[in-house]
């Protein structure tokens, strides 16, 4: 699978299958985070790889949001964090998230070329996962990456409107919403690729 396809087929799936969750499952998936550009190299990001039934079971009083039970059925929970400190901070431009966000989203791309979801949610409490995984205080929290195969029945447990979304892929904004032509607020053209 390519770059292009990858990002094509890429969602954000909540109905969720077992898959095995081997050593070599998540050191391929963070060799592809580790390879995510960040500024001067400085590779801010943390990632903390919470498996197996007890580890997963434990971790699940952190997903505070009821629309997140679903997160439940995931067979690998990836804690993303890091700290301002750990990467360039330029006036008030703090990089660390930015470098977390590329590297969150290589290993998501990875996921999906591997035939798995790796949906990243908000829902949860960051002071919880602290507290369950040993992560310091002075970490931020960024999301939640939870990974498991697409199930080929819809998990009941959703909303009718995550069940909307499970079947179609929601509506992406046009163009001219984000996309701006050498100034902003001069629409971006040509809608179709």
């Amino acid at each position: 699978m390519d770059v292009n396809k990858a990002i094509s087929v890429r969602r954000a799936y909540r109905s969720f299958e077992p898959v095995d969750i081997t050593a070599a499952l998540i050191a391929d998936l963070a060799h592809h985070a580790q390879l995510a550009p960040s500024c001067n190299n400085f590779q801010p990001w943390r990632f903390v790889f919470v498996h197996g039934k007890t580890s997963l079971e434990g971790l699940h009083p952190a997903l505070s949001s009821p629309g997140n039970d679903w997160a439940k059925t995931a067979s690998l929970i990836i804690a993303v964090f890091s700290r301002k400190e750990d990467d360039c901070i330029i006036k008030d431009r703090e990089y660390h998230l930015f470098g977390c966000g590329l590297a969150s989203a290589f290993l998501i791309l990875r996921a999906t070329e591997l035939g798995l979801v790796a949906h990243p949610i908000a829902g949860f409490s960051p002071k919880k996962v602290r507290e369950i995984l040993g992560i310091p205080d002075v970490y931020q929290v960024i999301t939640l990456i939870n990974v498991g195969k697409r199930a080929a029945e819809i998990n009941p447990i959703l909303s009718p409107k995550q069940v909307e979304q499970e079947l179609h892929r929601p509506e992406r904004k046009a163009f001219s919403e984000f996309a701006y032509n050498n100034h902003f607020g001069v629409p971006l053209d040509g809608e179709t690729i």
